[in-house]
């Protein structure tokens, strides 16, 4: 099986490649700036708001499966249009299309959100994730949208900010419930869904929802870290529009993969 990772040189791509050399697929990635640095990897350039440049290398490599991985928070068009670009050169070759979302296209409520719940987003960058979603479905209604929560492990931008915070350098919200999950758990959900026929949304993150706060005190005591600096407040206290309470319910994934997805606490006991 050849897969092509778009954006395989972020945190998730990574693993995704790693983990797909791993289970015996021929994997190409793809990276902005830099290199993909996951030996193994062939890798290679790409601009993914170049339309043309996208139909081009896909044709190129002409893969079985595609991951879609890129994002830019403060940019639309990587985020949105960079997502019907991959969509559309997938769907040209008849590849298979594993396209990540994200539980940012949610606003928040009390009650968590089902694989199906419409997107209410409350910033640009939810916009954003929901207008790619909209694209992907329409282009190719027979591909996996994987909808993901706040991603751990070696390297995670989540644990440096938890540090930070810890460490005085920043500030968690403490009425802001996310749904960690590991980014190796995730990298196999998502190879998983690349060799299935799952059609549409899924929820796939842990099973716990956290905090960001009570994300920051897991972090402390995992690394022996001292609790007492902890700088926390609310987001309504600091003046900025994010999703609030967004607690992804993952049970039909739960039950539709092999892959355990496993909760924050046992990820960072």
């Amino acid at each position: 099986m050849r897969v092509l990772v778009v954006g395989g040189s972020g945190f998730l791509g990574s693993e995704v490649c790693r983990r797909g050399l791993r289970a015996g697929f021929s994997v190409v990635g793809t990276f902005h700036s830099g290199s993909i640095g996951v030996p193994g990897v062939a890798g290679r350039r790409l601009d993914v708001t170049d339309r043309a440049a996208v139909r081009a290398l896909v044709a190129q490599v002409r893969p079985d499966a595609v991951v879609a991985t890129p994002y830019r928070y403060d940019d639309w068009t990587v985020t949105a249009d960079g997502a019907a670009h991959v969509a559309l050169a997938a769907a040209e070759v008849g590849a298979r299309l594993v396209h990540l979302s994200s539980d940012a296209l949610h606003g928040g409520r009390p009650t968590p959100y089902a694989d199906d719940d419409p997107p209410s987003p409350v910033n640009a960058y939810g916009a954003a994730k929901a207008a790619a979603e909209t694209a992907v479905r329409a282009i190719d209604p027979g591909a996996a949208l994987v909808r993901t929560s706040l991603i751990l492990g070696e390297g995670s931008k989540q644990i440096e900010l938890c540090r930070d915070a810890l460490a005085g350098r920043a500030v968690l919200f403490t009425d802001e419930f996310r749904c960690p999950i590991d980014v190796g758990d995730l990298a196999d959900a998502v190879l998983e869904l690349a060799r299935s026929s799952y059609a549409g949304v899924l929820n796939v993150a842990g099973p716990e929802a956290v905090s960001r706060a009570e994300l920051g005190l897991l972090v402390a005591e995992r690394f022996g870290l001292d609790p007492a600096g902890l700088k926390t407040t609310t987001a309504a206290a600091a003046g900025v529009v994010r999703p609030s309470d967004v607690r992804l319910d993952s049970a039909r994934a739960a039950d539709l993969l092999r892959t355990r997805l496993r909760g924050v606490r046992e990820l960072l006991g």
